[in-house]
């Protein structure tokens, strides 16, 4: 199974994505919006299905997607935890180096003005 971020990765996945986050549409609709075939949609929300960012429920013979709002919370917090967070530590490691070099500087003027 592909991650969350291969998942996204895919063009038309993000634009099936949006879509639904308008509303909730069947396939046959959904593939109106696009220049590939209604199987190849129903694969793409086959797997997004699978990852729990859609859910579906049979209306008739039609299958009716929707976006499942606990699998964006997820998407959300795989996006926080892989880069946000990476780069809050880099900005915090970055501080740091700042601050200890600024107390550094400090210390040694400090040191040439009792010197004297």
């Amino acid at each position: 199974m592909l991650d969350l971020l291969e998942i996204v990765a895919d063009p038309n996945r993000r634009k099936i994505l949006r879509l639904l986050a308008k509303s909730e549409q069947s396939v046959t609709v959904l593939s109106q919006e696009f220049e590939i075939s209604r199987s190849a949609i129903s694969q793409q929300l086959l797997l997004l299905a699978e990852a729990g960012l859609v859910s579906a429920r049979k209306e008739g013979r039609n299958r009716i997607y929707q976006i499942e709002p606990y699998g964006m919370v997820k998407l959300r917090q795989f996006f926080l935890d892989q880069f946000w967070s990476q780069e809050i530590d880099s900005l915090v490691h970055d501080a740091q180096n700042y601050l200890e070099n600024k107390k550094s500087k400090t210390s040694k003027t400090i040191t040439r003005k009792g010197s004297r």
